[in-house]
Formats: structure tokens, C-alpha cells, sequence
């Protein structure tokens, strides 16, 4: 088991295989060039596996694979099948932006993959194309549709913005309602890489746009998800994360990994340290090390809203979010 000085059992890894994204959402990355990471200065899916199977020997339960966007990585599907191959009981869920989906989701549900979460911030192809800044909104609803079809279980994530998507709240949810997907709203967390113009809705804000609508009840925190749950009348339940919030970090449970082996305890943080090297060498036993020494300094919270005001210098696209 691999528990933090505070306590907390980790057992949740999420692991960027590239920092690669076809989108340029504007709380994201919108000035990053369409570069990337040499390949030789990326873990290959075999030297990832390595680590992995380390994880998973030490007490990860949940692995979620994440980037950049996870599909432009050739040959994802067979790096989830080594996964799923060595521990089928593992909880395996992708985070993607699904434009690449339709013709991948029966490969991925193929090879082992349970759940993916998918961003859609707007139903209207024109706010998709100002926060993307690309014609989008068609093929992540076919990649969403073509998800469900094969099987896969379909979470959605919306971050709500002034004055671009503040008005579509009720309508994202009404979709993912009436497909049975779950929604979470999160607030915008701020960083140096996104667009300086953006304002998000914070939780109060959003509760008195839904309650407008709709009549729910406060089913708090559920385990150690970072959403704030609530139940309306007829059972459906959404989630709003709140990052700025005092118990945000309470429960986390979560480490993530870079494509280039760099082992982070914390999205706010830029602490982090290698496993690079170690896997590399196969030395398994100096991967274990880092693991646990990553595990033992993960911060009690992270800095958001703190009394400095500090933004996060964290690139979400190395991380995912």
C-alpha cells in the first residue's frame, strides 16, 4: 500500500502518454505551437508498462491515461491491453477530447478499457471552433455516440466561462441526461498557459443557474472523487469540482506520470521527480524508490486561491488535468 504523509491511500495513477493536443482550448494551451516531444525522449509503451506494473504491485487500483490528447499516440490500444493483460481487474478509464474517437472506441473497448471521460464545453459548432480554435463540435459527438455504442461507459466534463459558454449549463446537462452520462462541471483553474481573458463560473454561481431549472439535494464528496455531488428528484446526479475549495485536496488520492518519466504528487506542482532513468536501466527497484518517495512528499493541498494568489505554472497538457 502507498500512503502520504498525510495519511492518504494512493492508489490512482494517471499517466500522460503525450503532451501532443489537436485542440488549442483557450484555457489550455491556445498560443502553443504544433510541436512535440522528440520521440527518443519519450517512455516507449514497453518502458511504461515497466512502471506500471511496479504501480500496480505497490498498490495502484486506478489508472487513467490521459495527455495532450491520448489518441494521437500511435498504438494506444495496445498499451491498454498490457495493462488490462497483467491486472484485468484494474480500473482502466481514458481521458480524451474525442475527435479522434469514432474510429478508435471499438479497438480501445477491445483491448481492455472500461470508461473515458470526454470534454464537451459547448453543443454549438461555433463557441466549439472560439474555444478550440478548430471546427470540432461534430466529431466528438460522433466519437461520444460511437463510445456508447460499443459499450463504453461515458463521463463528461464541462467548464463553464463567461461570456462564451455560461449559457449552454443547462443544455450540456440535458444531453448527457438524456444518454444517462454523468456530468461534471469544473471551475476554470488558472494557469500561465491559458488565455488571459477567460472568466469561469465559480460553484455558487453555477448552483443558482441550475436551481433555476431544477430542484436537487447536497450528496457531498463521494469517496475520493474530486466532485461535489448532487441528486435531483428523478435520481440524476452532477458533480462540480472545485479546486479552489478547502476540500478539494482532502481525499486526493492521485500521482501522475509525464511521457518522459517525470512522477508528479500533485497537478498544481511543479515538484516532481524521474523514473526515467531507472526504467531505462531496468532497474526496477530505483523505479520503486522514486514511486515511494514521490508518494511520501505529495503537498497536503495544493496553492489555488492561497493568500498570494498564485497561478499555477503547471502545463495541463504534460499532465493532463
Amino acid at each position: 500500500m502507498l500512503m502520504d504523509s498525510y495519511h492518504r491511500v494512493v492508489d490512482y495513477l494517471r499517466i500522460s502518454v503525450t503532451e501532443r493536443c489537436n485542440f488549442r482550448c483557450q484555457y489550455c494551451m491556445p498560443e502553443k505551437p504544433f510541436s512535440w516531444v522528440p520521440k527518443e525522449n519519450l517512455l516507449t509503451f514497453e518502458e511504461l508498462f515497466l512502471f506500471v506494473k511496479v504501480a500496480i504491485d505497490e498498490g495502484i487500483k486506478k489508472i487513467r491515461i490521459t495527455g495532450g490528447e491520448p489518441l494521437l499516440r500511435e498504438d494506444l490500444d495496445k498499451f491498454i491491453k498490457m495493462i488490462y493483460d497483467y491486472a484485468p481487474d484494474i480500473d482502466l478509464a481514458m481521458t480524451t477530447n474525442a475527435f479522434l474517437l469514432k474510429s478508435t472506441a471499438q479497438k480501445l473497448k477491445d483491448a481492455g478499457l472500461k470508461r473515458l471521460n470526454v470534454s464537451i464545453d459547448t453543443l454549438k459548432p461555433e463557441v466549439a471552433l472560439a474555444i478550440a480554435g478548430k471546427d470540432v463540435l461534430a466529431n466528438v459527438l460522433e466519437g461520444v455516440e460511437e463510445a456508447r455504442a460499443v459499450g463504453l461507459k461515458v463521463k463528461v466534463n464541462m467548464v463553464p466561462m463567461k461570456n462564451m459558454n455560461a449559457d449552454e449549463i443547462i443544455d450540456v446537462l440535458e444531453y448527457c441526461k438524456e444518454r444517462n452520462m454523468s456530468i461534471r462541471f469544473i471551475e476554470y483553474m488558472e494557469n500561465r498557459f491559458a488565455a488571459k481573458e477567460i472568466s469561469g463560473l465559480k460553484s455558487d454561481e453555477l448552483l443558482a443557474i441550475l436551481r433555476e431549472r431544477y430542484e436537487f439535494i447536497d450528496e457531498g464528496f463521494d469517496g475520493s472523487s474530486p466532485s461535489h455531488y448532487y441528486k435531483m428528484k428523478d435520481g440524476y446526479r452532477f458533480g462540480i469540482i472545485e479546486p479552489y475549495g478547502d476540500d478539494f485536496c482532502k481525499q486526493c488520492n492521485r500521482i501522475r506520470l509525464t511521457a518522459e518519466g517525470q512522477l508528479i504528487p500533485c497537478l498544481y506542482f511543479d515538484e516532481a521527480l524521474s523514473i526515467g532513468k531507472a526504467i531505462k536501466e531496468g532497474n526496477i527497484a530505483g523505479a520503486v524508490e522514486v514511486l515511494r518517495e514521490v508518494v511520501k512528499n505529495k503537498p497536503e493541498k495544493n496553492r489555488w486561491g492561497g493568500e498570494d494568489g498564485e497561478v499555477s505554472s503547471r502545463a495541463f497538457y504534460e499532465t493532463g488535468g
